[in-house]
């Protein structure tokens, strides 16, 4: 399942640098999470990172994208696969 940022968010700049899918980004108001990059760090960490790091809380599980863990670690091989290839 991706993570979403509510609008509790306070754009405190800490979990964008944290996400090692590059999958949040600035929005019109608040940071956002690009559910098709978002693994939960599955791939890369035990748990996800920008929930780690985040002082409100604002980041729960996006119940519009559901993914199980073999969901997850698919789309990790493949965005690793292509950020490889890109940098070749």
């Amino acid at each position: 399942m991706a993570l979403m940022i509510t609008d509790e968010c306070i754009n405190c700049d800490v979990c964008e640098p944290e996400c090692p899918n590059d999958a949040i980004y600035m929005g019109l108001e608040i940071y956002e999470i690009d559910p098709s990059k978002c693994t939960e760090c599955v791939g890369h960490y035990d748990a996800p990172q920008c929930r780690q790091v985040c002082p409100v809380d604002c980041i729960p599980f996006n119940p519009d994208h559901t993914e199980t863990q073999d969901q997850l670690m698919v789309k990790f091989k493949l965005l690793t696969a292509v950020r490889k290839a890109s940098s070749a």
